[in-house]
């Protein structure tokens, strides 16, 4: 409900940001579809509602009228100047932070109501200015074929049927009422209600198999209060990995890693031990190959002489292009 709700609120500021005129409510309610799918009641609701939590986080909904020559029907709309954020001046760690949240947009599937939004209000003679819009280019990147499906079927309410493979199973066929994706450990993943166990389950966007076909309306069921995905993930998979590995990195550096790590310790001369839990150390040794001359590991062993290998491997293949 909360990724429904985020949806329409962007949809929304790019409506009225996009728009060199006023726009009516109808306007509006015919541009978005979480409020074309309400009835009259409910989207005036949701609308006065959205209005005012936006007005709080500082963007200022300007009401004004259609026709300055007839005292019609008021429009809405968002001042470009008013809404264009200052110039910023960001370190290299709060830089790499914001790109990072900007890469949750990329995928074509997140923006398409946007694009919708955009067609209707041209369909009906809107003159809309995209350029405004480059401050919020969506970028995600996902392999899985399953991903806009299960997208879809999560922010619509929609039931689904999908063959699922674990590792040295056979693919069999689950039923789910998804009530969202998440991102757990670099891998997607789909959640909800487990249609034929009867309970909350997540399944790995990588072992779904084939198509995914729905099997009922939009709005079929309502995602329980309260649903946290992350907390379903926590209670569902596994413990964290037993093995431990100490990293000494240089201090500002390694973000990624001290967000994972259990102890961090400054040793003086720019230098922070990390202490961190891992499950697979191919995948240690890749994140840690990244940082560079940043992060340098201390132990176990074989993380060590993964990275060193890594590193190696790509010096002399850069050698080798040179020459």
């Amino acid at each position: 409900m909360a990724e429904r709700k985020t949806e329409r609120l962007m949809n929304l500021i790019f409506a009225l940001l996009v728009s060199r005129q006023y726009l009516t409510k109808e306007q509006i309610r015919e541009s978005i579809a979480d409020y074309r799918d309400s009835t009259p009641q409910a989207f005036d609701r949701k609308f006065e509602r959205d209005k005012e939590e936006l007005r709080e986080l500082g963007i200022n909904v300007e009401t004004g009228s259609i026709d300055k020559y007839f005292n019609d029907e008021p429009g809405y709309r968002i001042r470009r100047d008013e809404a264009e954020l200052p110039d910023l001046e960001l370190t290299r760690e709060e830089a790499a932070v914001i790109g990072l949240a900007t890469q949750v947009w990329e995928h074509a599937g997140l923006a398409s109501e946007s694009t919708t939004a955009l067609v209707k209000l041209k369909a009906i003679g809107v003159d809309v200015d995209t350029s405004v819009l480059r401050m919020a280019e969506p970028r995600l990147s996902t392999d899985e074929p399953s991903f806009d499906a299960m997208w879809d079927a999560a922010t619509r309410r929609i039931p689904i049927a999908f063959h699922y493979a674990r590792p040295g199973a056979e693919a069999m066929e689950r039923h789910l009422q998804p009530w969202g994706i998440l991102s757990w450990h670099d891998r997607w993943y789909v959640g909800g209600h487990d249609l034929d166990r009867g309970a909350p389950r997540i399944f790995r966007l990588s072992r779904v198999i084939g198509e995914v076909t729905t099997e009922g309306e939009p709005g079929s069921y309502d995602v329980p209060e309260g649903v946290d995905m992350k907390t379903i993930a926590r209670e569902l998979f596994p413990p964290e990995p037993e093995t431990a590995a100490v990293l000494h990195v240089r201090t500002g550096r390694g973000q990624s890693l001290r967000r994972i790590a259990e102890k961090v310790t400054p040793l003086g001369d720019g230098i922070d031990e990390v202490h961190l839990r891992y499950s697979s150390p191919w995948e240690l040794a890749s994140e840690v190959a990244s940082h560079g001359p940043d992060v340098v590991v201390v132990s176990p062993r074989d993380v060590r002489d993964a990275v060193v290998h890594r590193l190696t491997a790509a010096v002399s293949g850069r050698l080798e292009g040179r020459s």
